[in-house]
């Protein structure tokens, strides 16, 4: 006598389970989505002031007021242009806009976002 094995699916349970990690990570990227597109046109600013930089002309003054400008017209807050680093080393100019978003995600934890490419050198076309 042969026994029939009944094909059964996912119980209450694990479709529970699923629901849940589901859920988690949709909330994740809701949360997390604002600050990646705000890099996204922090990347945008810094890039475009580098690229138009002019080490005949502009000061670092100059440069401050430009990311400045751009920041406010962008609507960015995430970062402030008072936390990015204008300077000069070995005769170039650099534009260091590194930096770190906290977002809370439920009670005590929080997610940490670190966008650290955002060092260049100002006036070099390319902006590396």
């Amino acid at each position: 006598m042969k026994l029939r094995h009944k094909q059964s699916g996912m119980s209450f349970l694990g479709m529970l389970t699923v629901a849940i990690m589901v859920g988690f990570f949709v909330m994740c990227g809701l949360k997390m989505g604002p600050s990646y597109f705000e890099y996204m046109t922090v990347k945008d600013v810094v890039t475009r002031v580098a690229n138009e930089h002019n080490p005949d002309v502009d000061t670092i003054a100059d440069i401050r007021r430009k990311l400045d400008n751009l920041f406010n017209t962008n609507q960015i807050y995430g970062l402030k242009p008072s936390e990015i680093d204008v300077f000069r080393k070995d005769g170039k100019t650099w534009i260091d806009a590194n930096y770190e978003a906290r977002i809370p995600l439920f009670g005590k934890i929080d997610a940490v976002i670190r966008f650290d490419d955002l060092e260049m050198q100002a006036g070099a076309g390319d902006g590396s």
